[in-house]
């Protein structure tokens, strides 16, 4: 079996519609993929229905990567197989959306003032009907020749965590994430959590106060996480008793990762299916729920 536990489409900061990313993951080969978009679900109806159209069998975790901090740290958790509908994690990851299009436009704003002719319109025009991100402001400044690719937009002289043109915005204390995400019978995967190459990180300790309070795994095997990276943040997991996660983060044509770059074992995967209350795999035309 092959298993991306981490994808994103047009509904927050990919490139692919929720179909076509489901079309584009049997066409790699997987057997199951997750659709993990920032702070939203919007894209599963669509991903669901694409399954049905499917002429190979592949199976669909719904989940959300969710915007967190702590310790003026800016951190991401995924969240699998959650309940949707549950009242109060559907409420905060209704303000971190709600509070998107203030915060690009203020970093539109300090852009200007940077001297870069970025407009607010030009990057509704990238985000579409997606959940605006660093990712649509990071692709309009490739599109003015500011910067090569949108990774060199993510540096202090521009949009990286406290960088130039930076501006927060609401995001969850990871220990509300973890409960919020269990009372709404997921799973929860710290999400890259060693990608220094995107800002500061947080202490070792820190992952080791999340696994107490309740974290499941961790997301060792990831593109920005060198060899000897993840060899170490296999042996933190063994320590801590986490689960450990591979997946590609993948976002269609805006990133360099490719659907299944790394996967994440099949028995870990049934432990996420296992410890999932909230909600199920979703198998597709020909399938049967790969847990």
């Amino acid at each position: 079996m092959r298993i991306d536990l981490h994808t994103h489409s047009t509904a927050s900061d990919g490139t692919d519609t929720p179909a076509q990313l489901v079309r584009n993951a049997a066409a790699a080969g997987l057997d199951v993929v997750a659709l993990t978009d920032h702070d939203t679900t919007r894209g599963h109806a669509e991903a669901v229905a694409a399954l049905a159209e499917l002429d190979r069998g592949l199976t669909l975790v719904t989940g959300a990567e969710l915007s967190c901090r702590l310790d003026g740290v800016g951190l991401h958790m995924l969240a699998y197989l959650f309940d949707p509908d549950e009242p109060e994690l559907a409420r905060e990851r209704e303000l971190v959306r709600d509070d998107r299009v203030p915060r690009a436009k203020t970093m539109v704003g300090k852009l200007r003032e940077l001297g870069v002719p970025v407009t607010w319109e030009q990057v509704a025009r990238i985000a579409g009907d997606g959940s605006v991100g660093r990712p649509h402001i990071a692709e309009a400044l490739v599109e003015l020749g500011v910067v090569p690719t949108v990774s060199d937009a993510f540096t202090p002289d521009w949009l990286a965590d406290g960088g130039r043109a930076y501006a927060g915005k609401h995001e969850l204390d990871p220990f509300d994430a973890i409960r919020l995400v269990k009372a709404a019978g997921g799973v929860t995967v710290f999400a890259h959590p060693a990608a220094v190459k995107r800002g500061q990180v947080v202490p070792e300790g820190a992952i080791a106060a999340l696994a107490a309070a309740g974290l499941d795994g961790i997301e060792a095997d990831h593109m920005d996480h060198a060899p000897e990276t993840r060899t170490r943040l296999h042996g933190l997991a063994a320590d801590l008793g986490l689960l450990v996660t591979g997946s590609s983060d993948y976002h269609g044509s805006r990133k360099t990762c490719v659907l299944g770059e790394f996967t994440t074992d099949p028995e870990i995967y049934g432990e996420i299916t296992r410890r999932a209350t909230g909600a199920f795999p979703v198998p597709g035309a020909g399938g049967r729920p790969s847990a």
